[in-house]
Formats: C-alpha cells, sequence, structure tokens
C-alpha cells in the first residue's frame, strides 16, 4: 500500500492537511499516513525544524503532504540562528527530496472569475503550470554573507540543473497546449545568459514539436496580470519563479485556491502555496481548497492515479461555487467547504 508522509506544519497547517487527508482517504481508501513535525512545532518538539525523525521518515514514502511552515512576524522562532528557523526545514525538505522542479497551477475555474482581481474578460480561461527550479540559485549557493555595512548573496546554475527543470517544463507542455515561456534577465544577468543558451539548446535537441518564447522577467511581471492568456507554461530559475508564482496567485481570487507540486528525483512533495495564517490558527475558518487540490496533484503525478485526481477537482470546483469560503466572500469554515467536496465526490456526510 503507498504511503504518504504527512507534515502539518504550523498555524493552520494541521487544519488544512487533515482535510485534504480526509478527502484522500475517501478517493483511495488504499492509502497509508504517517503524520511527522517540520518548521517551528518540529523545533518546539525536537530543536530542530527538520528532525531527524521526520528524514528518516522519508526515506520508504511515496509521497510528502505539507501543511505549512512559520509563523507571524514577531515569532520567537525568527530570532533563532537561520539554520534553525522553521523555512529552513522547509528548504532542507526539498533539498533531501530531490525537488528541483516546482510546479504551481494558475487557473480560473469556470464560473468562478467574478473572485478574480481582474476583470472577468481578463481572468476567464487562465489556466497557467508555472515549473520553478527549486533546488538553485541564489536561495542556495553557499557564496553568502554578511560582514559589517556588507552582503552578498550568488546566483550560481550549471547546465544540468537548467537542462531538467527545462525538461519537466517541456514534459508539462507536451500535456497542455504545446508552448513554454522560459523567463530571465539575459539582458543583465550572465547567469540568465547560460539559463537562455541551455534552455534554447534542449529545445531544439530534444522538443522541436514544443514553441519556446523568452521573456524578460520584468516584462511577465507586468503581462501576467495585463495579459494572462498569452501564457500555457513559464519556466525560470528560484528566485524569478518564487515572485511571478506569488504575483500570479492572485489571479484565481486567493492564496487558498493555489495547489503546488514539487518534483525531482524521489518522493514528490505536494503543499499548499499559502502561509501558515497564524492570525485564524485553529479558528476552523482556514480555506482547505488549496491543500486539497494538492492532494489531487499528489495523486496524479506522485501515484499516477489521474482519474481519481479529477475527481477531486471537480468536487472542489463545484464546492466553490456552492461552499465559497470567507476569503471567497462566502461564509463556509473548514468543516463545511471539506463536507461540501465530499458530497460533491459522492460521500455521504454524517
Amino acid at each position: 500500500m503507498p504511503k504518504i508522509v504527512t507534515l502539518p506544519g504550523d498555524g493552520i497547517g494541521p487544519e488544512v492537511t487533515a482535510a485534504a487527508v480526509e478527502v484522500l482517504r475517501e478517493v483511495a481508501p488504499d492509502l497509508t499516513f504517517e503524520e511527522h513535525a517540520i518548521g517551528g512545532m518540529a523545533y518546539d518538539a525536537h530543536g530542530d525544524p527538520f528532525p531527524q525523525r521526520t528524514r528518516d521518515a522519508l526515506a520508504d514514502a511515496d509521497a510528502v503532504l505539507l501543511g505549512t511552515v512559520g509563523g507571524p512576524q514577531n515569532s520567537p522562532w525568527n530570532s533563532l540562528p537561520r539554520p534553525m528557523r522553521p523555512e529552513s526545514g522547509l528548504l532542507a525538505l526539498r533539498k533531501a527530496l530531490g525537488c528541483y522542479a516546482n510546479l504551481r497551477p494558475v487557473r480560473v475555474q469556470p464560473g468562478l472569475e467574478h473572485l478574480s482581481p481582474l476583470k472577468p474578460e481578463l481572468a476567464r480561461g487562465v489556466d497557467i503550470l508555472i515549473v520553478r527550479e527549486l533546488l538553485g540559485g541564489v536561495y542556495f549557493d553557499q557564496d553568502r554573507k554578511i560582514d559589517g555595512d556588507t552582503a552578498y548573496n550568488t546566483m550560481r546554475y550549471t547546465t544540468p540543473e537548467v537542462e531538467r527543470v527545462a525538461k519537466m517544463a517541456f514534459w508539462a507542455a507536451e500535456q497542455r497546449k504545446g508552448r513554454v515561456t522560459s523567463v530571465d534577465k539575459a539582458n543583465v544577468l550572465e547567469v540568465s545568459e547560460l539559463w537562455r543558451r541551455d534552455v534554447q539548446a534542449l529545445r531544439d535537441r530534444e522538443y522541436r514539436n514544443i514553441h519556446l518564447n523568452h521573456e524578460y522577467v520584468d516584462s511577465v511581471a507586468m503581462l501576467i496580470v495585463s495579459d494572462p492568456s498569452r501564457y500555457d507554461v513559464i519556466v525560470t530559475e528560484n528566485l524569478f519563479g518564487d515572485i511571478l508564482s506569488d504575483l500570479a496567485a492572485v489571479i484565481p481570487g486567493s492564496l487558498g485556491l493555489m495547489p503546488s507540486a514539487s518534483l525531482g528525483d524521489g518522493a514528490g512533495l505536494f503543499e499548499p502555496i499559502h502561509g501558515s495564517a497564524p492570525d485564524i490558527a485553529g479558528k476552523g475558518i482556514a480555506n482547505p481548497a488549496a491543500a486539497i487540490m494538492s492532494a489531487a496533484m499528489l495523486l496524479r503525478h506522485g501515484l499516477k492515479r489521474s482519474d481519481a485526481a479529477n475527481q477531486i477537482e471537480r468536487a472542489v470546483a463545484l464546492a466553490l461555487r456552492e461552499e465559497p469560503t470567507r476569503d471567497l466572500g462566502g461564509k463556509a469554515d473548514t468543516r463545511t467547504f471539506t463536507n461540501a467536496v465530499l458530497e460533491a465526490m459522492g460521500t455521504p456526510v454524517g
């Protein structure tokens, strides 16, 4: 039986993860679940945001379902040495799993265009997949330092790192509309010159059926909200991908609608992209849609069960129309929305 390691994490993480697990149990009763700690709660319990017992549990996991990591800005965790902060546990988790490609779908559900801050005619039909390189660049390079009144971080990429994430983007485009936009800043950054050169060479060598376009990151930041339908698959490096995917996250109307999958050498990591929302933690009002849709991505990409994934996604779309949560202008709390998803899947809710 497939083993799913769950890492509920901090803030609203345990609440939205529990909702996702409940849906997974219904659609895939053969799955087994094993819960472990990560982030600030792991530090409080074990003195480490990514404790060894959590690391060991990943060895035979088929997929990992993550909640959220981190606390409020004034959290005592933020005064810890950087390696002990909750976010460092998340970076270490990604590295341990070898997850080098982060897939973030940005999709406006039919009939829910009114939730978007964009005009309905701009939001209608938006369906973008952002593929972000996740293990390289400025976030991971060890050439970094604060020295008095000077500080620096280094962005570095190698051809193998660029090619492997570009392959993921080209593969995804083959399942979609066959268009990839590679985002860089090649007019001023040498690392972007390498990125552009290697992505183009890979396309010319192995993916001639894919239409490839290169765009600068500042241009994409404007066009992704002013003309989002121009994009199918976007591939870019770690820092640019972090910023662009958060910017694009506003298009569907709420971070609570944004799932993600991080794929690579081993078990995939699946998580909502929203934060830990400590101000509403424990109140039972968090929107679990992104966590539930991350569970659908787990089924599709982690376990190759597309039919079950489709079933969940259809149920979430229906629940969003019938029982929207408070962040979407509705009244549903976490329990009500989860029940609506289960009912839409044909599950009696007692």
